[in-house]
């Protein structure tokens, strides 16, 4: 069923975001006049790689004009559809890693072994919140992966894209009633 909700939903994505996609890649192109994707190996499900599709939004680590606006609307990720179309990811679930983030949180032993059972998502409980602590987000996906449904994967996915509309920040000091959030 998560696989057919995945299908769906990217394809719609994929349909609806094609062409602000294809204004982003031309901003890009004309603006910016650096690579417009952004490519990265993270690590999926059975710690298998993938590479991740991300329209680029650094240059040398720092954030361009436009790169900033994408990101912080969360635009940057509309590639990631591809991804979950191709089956690499899903529309919802964990974080998707590099090995060295997983080497830097600690989280390749075989406690966190569990994490990797489940595609890694766009969205899920962990982005939603920000990523603000390595325990806060090994909390978040557990409890994804305990309590993961599909009425969960729409709450998540309707977050996310209220995220798109107003912003990260502004979406995480309602969510989570608190002003100090970044």
């Amino acid at each position: 069923m998560k696989r057919a909700f995945d299908l769906v939903f990217s394809s719609v994505a994929l349909l609806v975001f094609g062409i602000p996609m294809l204004l982003i890649i031309a901003l890009l192109k004309w603006k910016e006049k650096h690579s417009i994707i952004f490519k990265q190996t993270r690590i999926g499900i059975g710690i298998k790689p993938f590479e991740i599709l991300k329209f680029q939004t650094l240059v040398d680590g720092i954030p361009t004009k436009t790169g900033a606006v994408l990101r912080k609307t969360g635009l940057d990720e509309l590639p990631q559809f591809v991804n979950v179309f191709k089956g690499e990811m899903s529309i919802v679930g964990p974080r998707a890693l590099t090995e060295s983030d997983i080497a830097r949180l600690g989280w390749n032993d075989y406690f966190h072994l569990k994490r990797w059972k489940v595609k890694p998502g766009i969205t899920g409980f962990a982005q939603l919140y920000g990523g603000q602590h390595r325990k806060t987000s090994w909390f978040f996906d557990q409890l994804y992966l305990e309590k993961h449904n599909l009425l969960i994967d729409f709450v998540l996915v309707g977050c996310s894209f209220l995220m798109n509309i107003f912003g990260k920040t502004q979406v995480r000091r309602i969510i989570f009633q608190r002003k100090n959030l970044k």
